[in-house]
């Protein structure tokens, strides 16, 4: 075990210790899967940036697996070849029939992946609907609703 401490206003700890605490992949991939499913529907809303905003932050993830989970980088790196990729050039087009055909093989590249590593029973499924706490539309439709003050 490492010497070497990080200080912190909460204390000390080793970086053994911090290493130990990186999230792993369950939780980097939940992650992956709300930002995909919120890609999705911010392309159906028509919020272009939106969607890309939501797979830039899913390749963060990617990066932050590729880092405390090395094993996996070469997978990462080729699905986001294969599939993010296509499906960044269809956000950029505005092309929703592009991007639905590349959102759809991403959703079996997935399932490829995990077959490799041995979780032939995780599978992305997405949901019927949009998230809630997210506006999906263009953002020059969006307008915040005033409550009413009871009185």
């Amino acid at each position: 075990m490492s010497d070497i401490k990080a200080k912190t206003h909460h204390g000390e700890m080793t970086i053994d210790q911090l290493a130990e605490i990186q999230p792993g992949m369950a939780a980097l991939m939940k992650e992956t899967g709300e930002r995909y499913t919120n890609a999705y529907y911010a392309a159906k809303g028509g919020n272009w940036k939106m969607a890309a905003h939501q797979l830039n932050q899913l390749r963060a993830a990617f990066r932050t697996a590729k880092v405390t989970r090395p094993k996996y980088a070469e997978d990462l790196d080729a699905y986001d070849k294969e599939y993010l990729q296509p499906i960044f050039k269809a956000i950029h087009d505005q092309d929703w029939d592009g991007f639905e055909k590349a959102f759809r093989k991403g959703e079996e590249g997935s399932d490829v992946y995990h077959d490799k590593r041995g979780y032939p029973y995780v599978r992305y499924v997405l949901p019927k609907e949009a998230p809630s706490s997210l506006y999906m539309g263009p953002p020059e439709k969006f307008r915040r609703e005033q409550k009413k003050e009871e009185g």
